[in-house]
């Protein structure tokens, strides 16, 4: 059957994927990414790690599922690109002036990506010529340093009964999901903006300190080395994706963009020191160099299996550790789960990780 296409995906070297509107009619610039998660589509649409980024959805997303409200009034991603049209998700984006594209061919683009490489891409309407989109994608500006648009605005407490510890988060982005997992374990949890200051975060004298996930290249964030090699000195120290790869920068270690990143579900890692294969979920497109390490108090706990890149890091001195995935993935593999006890264990003067 033949499709008559109304919209368009122009790509920075001049491919052209053809589609029909979906969503939001807004003109959408970004990076163009693919996501191969098999569920939880809903928690990759509100994912702000995805900022300013445009999704490719690898699997169908089921069109059964209504979208539910409750907690999820963040922005992710910035476009949406999928199979085949969802209604449910087609309002979601409406009202969340998301831009889509459906009907596309997204094995084929989820090739070329992995072929050529992330590359920023615009969403426009048929009838604009491929050149004048081209135009449009090429000159203008590129935005960086996503965290300050997602990090929270200021401090907040998250309180829980038969309190154990207390932990500060410095959170480079608005997600749920890591202190939903420490206030299982019984950690009020002190939720700080990105660019809070060590006497801020010591001013309510913390048991711990966690580093979230968040959006965008750690590079632009080197205000944060000095905070960090503080609190690490002082502090328990647990940080995940984006804080891992803070964490390694601050210790003297170096970051690189990855061809197209590690996004979706059950991608396995190895653990070092236990053999134990990991199934996880990531979402990233930066990655902490190997050959960085050379000279710094950092070793590897963790690696991927698929390309061998650094999955895990601990420091030689200090009772710090991270990960570059996800632990708290509500909708991914909890094979990583323990980590937050190693790291609320780790709390106790006693313990040494």
């Amino acid at each position: 059957m033949r499709i008559n296409f109304n919209r368009k995906l122009v790509m920075a070297d001049g491919e052209v994927i053809l589609g029909n509107a979906f969503g939001s009619d807004e003109e959408v610039i970004c990076e163009v990414v693919f996501q191969t998660a098999k569920t939880g589509f809903q928690d990759v649409l509100t994912d702000p790690d995805h900022c300013n980024q445009i999704v490719v959805m690898t699997h169908d997303i089921a069109d059964s599922h209504e979208i539910s409200h409750d907690g999820y009034d963040a922005i992710g991603v910035s476009g949406l690109i999928v199979n085949k049209h969802c209604q449910h998700i087609d309002r979601f984006l409406k009202e969340k002036n998301i831009a889509g594209l459906c009907d596309v061919d997204t094995n084929t683009l989820t090739e070329k990506i992995r072929r050529d490489g992330v590359m920023y891409g615009i969403i426009v309407d048929f009838d604009v010529s491929d050149e004048d989109a081209l135009v449009r994608l090429v000159s203008a500006p590129h935005v960086t340093n996503h965290v300050r648009q997602v990090s929270p605005k200021e401090a907040y407490t998250v309180f829980v009964e038969n309190k154990k510890f207390r932990v500060a988060l410095i959170a480079f982005t608005a997600k749920r999901g890591i202190v939903s997992e420490l206030t299982a374990r019984g950690c009020e949890v002190v939720v700080f903006p990105y660019n809070a200051s060590v006497a801020e975060i010591e001013a309510v004298k913390p048991d711990g300190i966690a580093l979230s996930s968040g959006p965008g290249d750690p590079s632009d964030l080197p205000e944060l080395s000095p905070v960090i090699r503080e609190l690490q000195a002082k502090y328990p120290l647990f940080g995940v994706c984006l804080g891992h790869q803070l964490f390694a920068i601050a210790n003297g270690a170096k970051t690189s963009k990855m061809k197209f990143g590690h996004r979706g579900e059950d991608v396995l890692v190895k653990d070092i020191p236990t053999g134990k294969v990991l199934s996880t979920f990531q979402n990233h497109g930066y990655h902490v160099d190997i050959g960085s390490l050379a000279g710094t108090d950092l070793e590897i706990t963790q690696y991927a299996i698929d390309d061998g890149s650094i999955e895990g890091l601990r420091h030689k001195k200090y009772p710090a550790f991270t990960v570059q995935y996800h632990p708290e993935a509500s909708h991914g593999p909890k094979d990583s789960n323990y980590l937050f006890d190693l790291f609320v264990e780790s709390l106790r003067p006693e313990v040494d990780l």
